[in-house]
Order: structure tokens, then C-alpha cells, then sequence
């Protein structure tokens, strides 16, 4: 049986969300603690928003996850197209997109490169620059030059844009079809590539000009926005409530140890590259406490912590760009958040 959250862990976790509103470094927030077995411990402090009339937040609330996009879809679809034989690990990304000619120093990155951010592609990722461009995206990706050596860890969103793309080419489905099938099967009835309708029940996120709309149901990210809101990288929305159901999957696949997502976490907490001292970086995954935990973050101020070997996850929804700068004074929050699976 799972070790389920002690008073003491929902406590500080429940202070520090509410320093973070307090604070102003978001409006409000959602933490879900939770095992696989199904024990949860949902806190919830502050709004959503002012255009949203002040509506609390919920588990039930919609965030715009960004990065965790990689982890929610790209990730799992990866993993499918890999047990099927559609996709190998060690081949060059090229050979699972539409045929053309010409060199592609991009295009030979692998599969396990891309996942693992360790490609070499660039990093700076301006869509907008291939505005009014006649040949597809694609190859337009896969033609540029690299950036660093292959092996080298950087995070690169280009990468993840291009396993979209691959994984619909192989499916011949679009990307957000895939999802929604994967979503459905595992019962995250609330998960969806946007844009969204502007409800009271979802977050909006940042206003990027003084004076204009705040960004509210469409996706965050510009390189996302500019795919139509549908991309390998960013995209996906999602309630608490989802992810932890999300969660729940995982961590009971990997305790099964006969299913197919079971066995692709495995292979996904094997490191392939240090980021730091302690810390590495799997398939998709970042790795601490000897690849005990494994963890992602989004943008907007999201986060999805497990610890496979103990059944247990945290879930943290916020919408911190709403503030502009409030993003990265979530380390607190999101520290403690690792802390607390760390600590048992």
C-alpha cells in the first residue's frame, strides 16, 4: 500500500500555496495530493481571476498547462507509437515524417533525442519566422543547422514540436485526436487542446499589453498559438482533477508492471543525461533522489510530481504569468512540493 500524506504535508503545502496568493505571485491555485490507490487531498486557496469574477479556484478549474503538454500527451503517445513498432527509439526523426529531399542536419536527431532534450536543435524557438514560408513545417524544422553537439542537455520545445508531428504523420490521425482518445480511455473527461471557450471555470492567463484582453482560453505559448493551439510542446488544458486521474494511472501501471504506459515509465526513469548534481534527465522526465521521483513543469505555473516506487504524486495548477513576473517566485511551492515525496 501507497504511504498516504501526513497532516504535516498538507499543512505546509497549504501555507505556502496561500503565501504564493498573498503574495501575488499568482491569483490562486490547486495542490492534489494523492496515492494510486486513489486517496487525495485536494487544496485549493484564492481566485482565478478578475475576468472571471473572482470565481475560486477549484480542482474543477481549467488551466492552460503549457509544458506540461510534453508529459500529458507527447509523452504517452510517444510511448504507444513505440510499443507498436511505428515509432524506434535510435532512429533519426526524419524517417517518420512525409518524404523530402535534400540534408536535414536537424532531421537526424533521434527519437530518444528529442524526448530527452539532448538533440542538439535550437533552442530559441520563433515560428513566426517561417510566416508565408511554401515549404511545411517539417522541413522547414528538420533543414536547420544545430545548435549543440548531439548529447548535449538543453530544452528545446522545437523538438517536442517535431514528435508531434511525427507521431500524427505515423497515426495519420491529428495530434489532438490521439489525445482526446488516450484522455478518454484513462476517463479525463476534461482535458483538451484549445482554445477554450472564456468561462468562469477557466484560468486566464497573461495580459501581454497594458490595456488590451488578457489571454483567456487560447493557448499561452505564441509558437503553440501560431499551430492553431495544437503542438507537441504546449497546448493541452486540464483540471487538478484530470491530472491527478492522470497520475493515478501512471503510478498504478507502474506498480502492475504488465501494461504498456507501465513499462514505458520504467524505461523513462532511466536517465539519460545529468542536468545537475543530483538531477537528470529521463525520457521526457527530469530525475531526482536516484530516479525515485520524476517531475515536469509548465510555464503558466504548473507542475506534476510522482514517485512511482512509493504510489504517491502532487499536482499543482496555477495560472502565475497572470501576474507577468510572478512565474518564477514559485520555486518555494514547487521545492516543498518535491521535498514532501522526497521525504518518505
Amino acid at each position: 500500500m501507497p504511504t498516504d500524506f501526513t497532516l504535516d504535508d498538507t499543512s505546509r503545502l497549504a501555507e505556502t500555496l496561500r503565501q504564493a496568493v498573498d503574495g501575488r505571485v499568482t491569483p490562486g491555485g490547486v495542490i492534489v495530493c494523492g496515492t494510486r490507490d486513489g486517496e487525495r487531498h485536494v487544496i485549493t486557496a484564492g481566485t482565478i481571476g478578475e475576468e472571471a469574477s473572482g470565481a475560486p479556484a477549484t480542482e474543477h478549474t481549467l488551466y492552460d498547462i503549457a509544458s506540461l503538454t510534453k508529459v500529458v500527451s507527447t509523452w504517452p503517445l510517444a510511448g504507444q507509437q513505440l510499443d507498436a513498432g511505428l515509432l524506434k527509439l535510435d532512429a533519426p526523426v526524419r524517417d517518420f515524417l512525409p518524404v523530402f529531399s535534400g540534408e536535414a542536419p536537424s532531421g537526424q536527431a533521434t527519437i530518444r533525442q528529442l524526448l530527452s532534450h539532448t538533440s542538439g536543435l535550437r533552442a530559441a524557438t520563433r515560428l513566426d519566422h517561417y510566416r508565408g514560408a511554401e515549404a511545411p513545417l517539417h522541413e522547414l524544422l528538420c533543414r536547420e543547422p544545430l545548435e549543440d553537439e548531439p548529447g548535449t542537455h538543453r530544452y528545446i520545445n522545437r523538438g517536442y514540436i517535431l514528435l508531434g508531428l511525427a507521431i500524427a504523420h505515423m497515426a495519420g490521425l491529428p495530434l489532438e485526436a490521439l489525445a482526446d482518445d488516450l484522455w478518454g480511455q484513462i476517463g479525463m473527461t476534461s482535458t483538451c487542446y484549445g482554445p477554450v471557450a472564456r468561462r468562469p471555470d477557466v484560468a486566464p492567463t497573461e495580459q501581454r499589453i497594458p490595456g488590451a484582453p488578457r489571454i483567456w482560453g487560447s493557448v499561452h505559448d505564441e509558437n503553440a498559438a501560431l499551430l492553431g493551439g495544437i503542438a507537441g510542446h504546449a497546448g493541452v488544458f486540464a483540471t487538478p482533477f484530470d491530472l491527478a486521474r492522470y497520475a493515478e494511472q501512471l503510478l498504478a501501471a507502474y506498480s502492475d508492471g504488465q501494461s504498456e504506459l507501465g513499462g514505458w515509465l520504467r524505461a523513462s526513469l532511466i536517465g539519460q543525461v545529468t542536468i545537475e548534481p543530483g538531477v537528470q534527465r529521463g525520457l521526457a522526465w527530469i530525475l531526482a533522489d536516484d530516479s525515485r521521483l520524476a517531475y515536469h513543469h509548465g510555464w503558466t505555473g504548473t507542475s506534476l510530481y510522482l514517485a512511482p516506487h512509493d504510489g504517491r504524486y502532487v499536482v499543482i495548477c496555477t495560472n502565475a504569468v497572470y501576474y507577468g513576473y510572478g512565474r518564477g517566485r514559485l520555486a518555494p511551492l514547487r521545492d516543498l512540493a518535491l521535498k514532501t515525496l522526497s521525504a518518505a
